[in-house]
Parts: structure tokens; C-alpha cells; sequence
């Protein structure tokens, strides 16, 4: 492949619902810009973009692939982004380095939700958009139907430049409404077409079409809306025509929509022209950089003369080069065999070999210039979201806004020598995939790992086995419950141990008081002491206090730390010869826990705040599960337009720890929301019983 500037660079996003045929449409791209000479299928494993073993035995995405192909001159990046849900990471990646999206919609089924959601995503990251119904061959296709759709649904600006000939068998041309022509394609399913009249019978529905599209494209512009009036939408030019479409793009009041279909190719170098005409070049784009030493934001061309910047946004664990990185050069050239920083970490990084990449292909070349992608490997400290840039001039670029983790499940090894790799696994797939998080609860001591949905952890395991051979289930953690005391009482402990030689004896009385509680507090225990006249040593406090924390770690009811108390000692006797630093610690221990049991010990439950996007049709249904089954108390709504309404509620995290399935079904996919520890509150009694009773049962089991 030639090299091009960033003024013939597009970097594309093909975006869709999964089965939309998105990897299939890569294919005939390839194929139809003599990138390759034979179709892969899906079905046999032998596509370009859909290499990994698990893509492969699936049949479907699950990672982005950059495919580059070359198409009149011009160089073509495609992005082929995954379509389900649980790989909105990788949308979130490419919607940050492309150009320009194209969301692909199936017309045998319309609008589906998982186009509607990276419709939504592409919306507020302001990317020029267009559409392309496919699968126009195939039975119950309806691209009125469709259109209609995504007018509703998506945006009203969606906007037909051409209209397909027939449908299903009888799908035989495209009609361009810009041109007024028809392209009648061949049956050899090799995309070769012939330019031909419109039909007669569609003929008054065509020009109607037409004139609509140009009178919509002329009102972006004073002077084309003069022209149009004055001499009529043929004086208008191509590139009049052009320059109208892209600024009624930029502005978002049309959204371009083509037709064909990707198994036959019919359409396929339509759409290619379509995205030259609509989508500007790399060289259009400019992003803004952060100045590392002075601090100010200024802003960067794509430009071979600006400072280097380029942005990592994939990262893969690659069998053979070890890690692989994806980038982005916003400005500058990034060459082979040189030094760049990363201002994130302050170290720099050394570039060894840089490479081009078509799937799993990786093609050496000498540098990467403004515009452009490809890959490098081996980098030392660098992950998705970090910037390069040269060590002369330190600057930064914006991030990735990855999609935040809605459900964490607990990571169970299987054996021995799973647990001796976890860690160094889970670290590995959380650079391929950053919607992941990894931590571990302080206080029931699980392990834990967070994604976007239960079935994503599920898929994210089989790919640990995969790539680093550990075995893990994952489940449902513990609610980490916390017990809280409502009244004050006093106890006194005597411990008294002879077993022959030097015995054990102290005495402790203390008294417990509740403290109200505050987010600010970082110590759960107020100690105090209020001994007087010696009868506890000074030297025998720290012993008191030892033991009390360690019975606040297992608290008095339910096997849960008790929190948010206050413990003052004000009597107590010892021995000049059998007191020791341990008795005083069991007396203490065992004072508190019986003063304790007096101060009527209550359980709290961790409130969780969901903030749920959904479609105003389901408002209702979400509001009946949340104030019925899942105890929640809803807190606002707000509309944000599109017919969509944020619901805020606060929720009990044993309700909600399976949220991100239940709300996928209420809403046929169609719902979103993030979730954020609020507050503790008490426990019903009636569900405190419960958890005290499964507690207590598993303490006799031990």
C-alpha cells in the first residue's frame, strides 16, 4: 500500500446491532477495492476482521479489527466495531480515533437496539455519521420500513441518497437521487453494475426524492439556497452538492443513508463514494492538546509539521509479539526505532518496530504519519488511553471514555495453579479490556472483578482459560453488611486462667456508646479511657483496645464488622504478678462483645445510587420493579430528549447486584445506567433475621 497524507486519510467506524453483517460488509469492502481476491464467510472462520478463536468458533465479533483498504486514491481505515452490549469498550475506543461512523442496519430488521446504543454513543461524542441498510437481498427486507425507523428512533435528519431497486430476489439497482440515475447491477455477485435511466415506474417517486435531498442539502448554505431558487436544483454541482452535504452533516441536520447488500456486493462501491462525498478527511479533523508544561489546552492539526501525538486505544495480548497496541497519530509522525514519552507515567517509551494492520495481519513500515493508524508492540508501562508524543515537547491528549462497570462478580480459582496466575492474568485482560476493574472487598476479602454485564464476565473467563490457561468461576460476592449499635450499655469481664505455672487475670468494665454516623470517619472506633486511680495500668490500654477491634471486625449478630462506636473503660482490676497484655486483651474482647449484645445491635445494608436511561416506553416498567421487588426509592427523573428519561433511585445492593440482566430484559436491551455507592441504611428486621440465621448456620458448620 502507497502512502497517502492526512489530507487522503479516512479512519471509519462501522458500527451495528450484532448479526447486522457488519464483518461480512468488511468483506466485500476488501474485495471490492481489489484488497482481496476471494470473500471470506463468517460461517467458515475465514474472515479478515473476525481472527480470534473465539470470534471464529461464535461467529460473531468481539473485538475491534483495523482493516485499511484503498479506494480512487484515497486510503480507507475500517474500523469493524463488536455489536453486542458487553463490547461497548471497543466503541468507546474507536469513536475516539475515527473520522467519521457509518452504522450499518439490517433490513430484514430495522433499527435494533444495539444500533440504537452506539447511535447514542456516536451522538455525544458529535461524529459525522451515515447509514447503510444492508442485506437488502434477503427475504421481508423493507427499507421504507427501515428509514422509518431510523428517522424515529435515531434522528429525523436521516436522510435517503438512494433507493433501492425491488427488494429480496427482485433486488436488482440502486437509484442515486443526487445523480438521478440507476446502477442495475450484475448477478455474478462480483459488484460490477451498469449506469442506467430510472425505472419508469419509479420514476415521479425518484425526482420527488431528489428534489427533497437538494432543497435539504442547499439551505446549509446562503449562497447554494440563492442558486437553488434562482436556476434550480440541476445548476447545482458536484461539488456544490458535496461541500453542502458535509456541512449539513457537521451541523446535524442530515444524516446520509445508503443501500445495497454485502453478500451480493450489490451497492458496496456506492457506498464507498458515499463515504468520500460525506465523511471529511483526517486532514479536516483537529483535536485539542494539553501542554504538559505550561498547562494551557491549544489546539493540534492533523499535520505532518505539529508535535507528535498519537493515542493508544486497543490493546492486545498477542501470542507471538507478546503485547500489542493500537494507535491513533493525531499530528506529527511517529517513526520506527525511536523515543517517545508518556506523559501519564513520565517514562519514556522506546518504539521498535512500528507496524500497519489488517486483522490479524501485521505489516512492518517505517513510520506512521498525522491521521493514520496502526500498531506497536512491546511497550513497558503504556495502556489504551495513554498518549505518545515526543520528549521535546510534552503534551497529552484526551482519553477514552470507557463505559463504567454495572455488575461485579467474585473470582473463585479452581486449584492451586490458578490461584498462584490469577493475578498476573487478570491484569493481562484488564489492559485488553479497560471496562474491566479488578479489586478485592476489604471486608469480606473476595476477589473481585467488575464488567459491564454478568454475561461479559462469563465471556471474559473463557478467554483467561483461553489465553493464560486459568480456570475461574465467577459469581454472585457477599453483601458486605455492617452492624451498627442503637443504645448505650455498660458489661464487665473477668478473665481468670491458671494452667499450673504463671496464670492469666484482668478484669475490665467498659461501657459502649453509638456514634451517628459520617462518610468522613475513617476510624470506626472512638476509644477512650476514664480510668481512674490506676486501677488499670496505662501500659494494659493498648491490649483493651486490641481486643475490642478485633471483636468489631467479626461484630456481635451476624459475622459483619460493627461500626461507628464509642468504647470507654472506667473500672477494671489487675494482678501483680498473672496480669499480661493478653488477658487484658481477651477481657476486652470478650466486655465488649457482651456489652455490646446489649445495645439492641442492628444490621445496615450499602444503598447504591442507579442512574437508568431508558426509553420513555419503559419508564413505567422500571419504576414498578424498582418501588416493588427491588425496595428501591426513586429520587428524580429528567428527560434528555430523544424520548428517553433518566431515572435516579437509590437501591439496596442485594437487590440491584444483577441489575444490568434484569434491566436488560425489562427494556429489550434498549435501557442503560451506572451505579455508585451512596449510604448505608438499616436493614428490615425481617431480612436482618435472615442474614443472621445464614450466619450463625455457617459458623456451626465450621
Amino acid at each position: 500500500m502507497k502512502e497517502y497524507g492526512p489530507e487522503r486519510i479516512h479512519t471509519i467506524g462501522l458500527f451495528g446491532h450484532g448479526g447486522s453483517g457488519k464483518t461480512t460488509l468488511i468483506e466485500s469492502l476488501l474485495f471490492t477495492s481489489k484488497a482481496t481476491s476471494r470473500l471470506g464467510r463468517v460461517e467458515d472462520g475465514t474472515t479478515v476482521s473476525d481472527y480470534d478463536p473465539e470470534e471464529v468458533k461464535r461467529g460473531m465479533s468481539m473485538n475491534l479489527a483495523v482493516v485499511p483498504i484503498e479506494w480512487h486514491d484515497n486510503k480507507f481505515n475500517f474500523i469493524d466495531v463488536p455489536g453486542y452490549a458487553d463490547f461497548r469498550g471497543d466503541a468507546a475506543a474507536a469513536l475516539r480515533v475515527i473520522d467519521g461512523m457509518v452504522l450499518v442496519l439490517d433490513a430484514t430488521g430495522g433499527v435494533e437496539v444495539g444500533a440504537e446504543l452506539l447511535w447514542q454513543m456516536a451522538r455525544e461524542a458529535n461524529m459525522p455519521r451515515v447509514v447503510f441498510i444492508n442485506k437488502m437481498c434477503r427475504d421481508n427486507a423493507n427499507f421504507a420500513e427501515t428509514v422509518r425507523q431510523a428517522q424515529e428512533r435515531l434522528n429525523e435528519a436521516v436522510t435517503p441518497m438512494h433507493l433501492p431497486i425491488g427488494s429480496a430476489r427482485d433486488f436488482r439497482g440502486i437509484i442515486s437521487l443526487r445523480k438521478r440515475r440507476a446502477w442495475l447491477h450484475h448477478n455474478g455477485k462480483d459488484g460490477a453494475y451498469e449506469d442506467a435511466d430510472i425505472p419508469a415506474e419509479m420514476y415521479d417517486q425518484a425526482i420527488a426524492m431528489a428534489h427533497g435531498l437538494i432543497e435539504k442539502i442547499a439551505v446549509t448554505n446562503d449562497h447554494l439556497v440563492e442558486k437553488y431558487l434562482e436556476q434550480g436544483a440541476s445548476a447545482m454541482t458536484g461539488d456544490e452538492l458535496r461541500e453542502g452535504l458535509r456541512a449539513g452533516i457537521a451541523n446535524n441536520t442530515i444524516v446520509p443513508l445508503f443501500v445495497g447488500d454485502a453478500l451480493t456486493l450489490s451497492g458496496i462501491p456506492q457506498l464507498l463514494d458515499g463515504i468520500l462525498d460525506a465523511i471529511p478527511s483526517a486532514a479536516r479533523r483537529i483535536t485539542t492538546g494539553h501542554d504538559l508544561i505550561s498547562g494551557d489546552e491549544f489546539l493540534l492539526e492533523t499535520r505532518l509539521d505539529e508535535p507528535l501525538s498519537a493515542l493508544i486505544f486497543k490493546t492486545m495480548a498477542d501470542q507471538y509479539v507478546g503485547r500489542l497496541s493500537y494507535l491513533k497519530v493525531f499530528s506529527g509522525t511517529l517513526y520506527s526505532n525511536s523515543t517517545v514519552l508518556n506523559p501519564r507515567t513520565g517514562q519514556e517509551e522506546r518504539i521498535a518496530q512500528l507496524y500497519m494492520i489488517r486483522g490479524k495481519e501485521q505489516v512492518p513500515v517505517d513510520k506512521i504519519i498525522a491521521g493514520d493508524v496502526g500498531a506497536v508492540t512491546k511497550l513497558s508501562n503504556t495502556v489504551s488511553g495513554d498518549t505518545l508524543c515526543s520528549p521535546d515537547r510534552p503534551l497529552y491528549l484526551r482519553g477514552i471514555p470507557y463505559p463504567k462497570p454495572a455488575f461485579t462478580g467474585k473470582v473463585t480459582p479452581h486449584s492451586k495453579h490458578d490461584v498462584d496466575k490469577l493475578n498476573q492474568s487478570l491484569s493481562r485482560i484488564v489492559e485488553e479490556d479497560p471496562t474491566l476493574q479488578i479489586g478485592r472487598d476489604a471486608q469480606t476479602g473476595e476477589a473481585l472483578l467488575a464488567g459491564l454485564s454478568e454475561s461479559h464476565l462469563a465471556l471474559i473467563a473463557e478467554r483467561i482459560k483461553r489465553k493464560f490457561d486459568v480456570s475461574i468461576d465467577i459469581s454472585i460476592p457477599q453483601v458486605p453488611y455492617l452492624e451498627r449499635l442503637q443504645s448505650t450499655a455498660s458489661a464487665t469481664y473477668r478473665h481468670k486462667k491458671q494452667t499450673g505455672g504463671a496464670g492469666q487475670f484482668a478484669e475490665v468494665s467498659l461501657r459502649v456508646e453509638p456514634l451517628p454516623p459520617d462518610p468522613q470517619r475513617e476510624d470506626p472506633l472512638e476509644f477512650v479511657s476514664e480510668i481512674v486511680g490506676g486501677v488499670i495500668s496505662r501500659g494494659f490500654w493498648p491490649a483493651i483496645e486490641k481486643g475490642v477491634r478485633e471483636a468489631m471486625e467479626r461484630g456481635v449478630v451476624s459475622g459483619n464488622p460493627l461500626v461507628d462506636v464509642r468504647v470507654a473503660i472506667y473500672d477494671g482490676k489487675e494482678h501483680p504478678v498473672d496480669s499480661k497484655e493478653v488477658a487484658f486483651k481477651t477481657a476486652g474482647k470478650l466486655a465488649f462483645r457482651e456489652a455490646a449484645r446489649k445495645a439492641n445491635p442492628i444490621l445496615t445494608e450499602p444503598i447504591y445510587q442507579l442512574d437508568i436511561n431508558v426509553p420513555d416506553e419503559y419508564v413505567g416498567d422500571v419504576l414498578g420493579d424498582l418501588n416493588g421487588s427491588k425496595r428501591g426509592r426513586v429520587v428524580g427523573m429528567e428527560q434528555v430528549g430523544s424520548g428517553r428519561t433518566i431515572i435516579t433511585a437509590h437501591v439496596p445492593l442485594a437487590e440491584c447486584q444483577r441489575y444490568s440482566t434484569d434491566l436488560r430484559s425489562m427494556t429489550q436491551g434498549r435501557g442503560d445506567f451506572t451505579m455508585h455507592f451512596d449510604h448505608y441504611a438499616d436493614l428490615p428486621a425481617h431480612l436482618a433475621q435472615q442474614v443472621i440465621a445464614t450466619a450463625t448456620h455457617a459458623d456451626e458448620e465450621e
